[in-house]
């Protein structure tokens, strides 16, 4: 069975060509840290339909050019849809909100004396 990844496209730049990063999350087998590994993959995305920042899946396919052996199966997520902004304040009744509470006053610190200035003519 074709082998099929998920991941976020970083670039869309060439004609129907886009460049999926697939983010895998590894243990080192002796110090058990985990660290992050990234792999770049060429897909071939027939109607320019991906844009960067989306979420694809991605299916692996007979060799299209040297490094192109995926194609493009779904756009799982679009870039900026997840998240809607909305105005918060206006789903909030007003006594909701709680008053600010004052700044702390700032107690400034007393002005440093003034030294006398030494004249040549006060020291004789």
């Amino acid at each position: 069975m074709a082998r099929q990844l998920t991941g976020t496209v970083t670039s869309d730049k060439g004609d129907k060509t886009i460049v999926i990063t697939v983010r895998a999350r590894k243990t080192h087998p002796l110090y058990k840290k985990q660290y992050t590994v990234n792999t770049k993959f060429m897909a071939h995305d027939e109607k320019n339909e991906a844009k960067v920042g989306d979420l694809v899946m991605i299916t692996e396919t007979r060799p299209i050019s040297a490094r192109k052996h995926f194609r493009l199966t779904k756009i799982v997520e679009q870039a900026g849809a997840a998240f809607a902004e909305t105005d918060a304040t206006a789903d909030v009744a007003e006594d909701a909100i709680a008053p600010k509470a004052e700044k702390p006053v700032k107690i400034e610190k007393p002005a440093k004396r003034e030294t006398p200035a030494k004249d040549e003519e006060t020291k004789q």
